[in-house]
């Protein structure tokens, strides 16, 4: 094993614990270190997903057994969001412009999680329609970027007061899962591009996931997981605006 094989399988496990603790799988951390690491662009995306797959399954079966998924929740924002990120994994845009200005919505959401993560918020009902039109966007976002949407659907469901932390994270497991299985299956004969050490890196995601999940789930309080949120979308943004 190489030295920078170990680097590599280091830091996925590092960002599957982070990422996972709060609902994510970590695409946009594998991507960005993927791409530090001068790996093929044909190599990254279908690895990012394979690893996506693996740990949104582990972050979701913590967080449902920990009580805190919501089926009422989450079914308005994923019914429009998995065809979406297919049609937006499909689509060839000139995104750098996109990329820049998204990237610096998650810093300045970052930002606003870092203020206020210690402040309770008055959960209410996220209203139908919203949920699904806002479902369909965050899908298509996540197709465009190659991210499972994590992302971008926990803070929204934060600042909309539609759920606390742990829900918010909860859902947003699911909705990772489903998304990052439709990317990956609209694209699946990117699946013969997966390197060798792929089972290396699935082994340390699980590590890495299953460590993150279970804290972030059962041992650390809403206000921790609002600021392990904000370093997430910080390093997302980073990635979006630089890579």
């Amino acid at each position: 094993m190489t030295p920078e094989l170990l680097i590599l399988l280091a830091a996925v496990f590092v960002i599957a614990a982070l990422y996972s603790s709060v609902g994510h799988a970590g695409a946009s951390g594998y991507i960005a270190v993927m791409s530090l690491m001068s790996i093929s662009p044909l190599i990254i995306k279908p690895t990012a997903l394979s690893l996506n797959i693996l740990v949104a399954s582990i972050t979701t079966w913590q967080f449902y057994r920990s009580g805190h998924f919501s089926w009422a929740l989450f079914w308005p924002f994923a019914i429009l969001a998995v065809p979406f990120a297919f049609l937006g994994g499909h689509l060839a845009l000139p995104t750098h412009l996109f990329k820049i200005l998204l990237g610096l919505v998650l810093i300045y959401s970052a930002i606003r999680l870092l203020i206020k993560s210690e402040q309770a918020i008055d959960v209410k009902e996220a209203p139908r329609m919203q949920a699904i039109a806002a479902g369909g966007g965050i899908g298509l976002l996540s197709g465009l970027t190659g991210t499972g949407g994590g992302i971008f659907l926990t803070p929204l469901l934060i600042f909309m007061g539609w759920a606390d932390a742990k829900k918010a994270a909860a859902v947003s497991a699911l909705f990772v899962l489903l998304n990052s299985i439709s990317g990956l299956a609209g694209n699946i004969a990117a699946t013969k591009s997966l390197p060798p050490y792929i089972i290396s890196m699935l082994i340390a995601v699980a590590l890495g996931g299953g460590l993150g999940a279970y804290v972030g789930s059962r041992r650390i309080q809403s206000p921790a997981i609002k600021k392990l949120l904000a370093v997430v979308l910080l390093i997302a943004g980073l990635k979006l605006i630089f890579t």
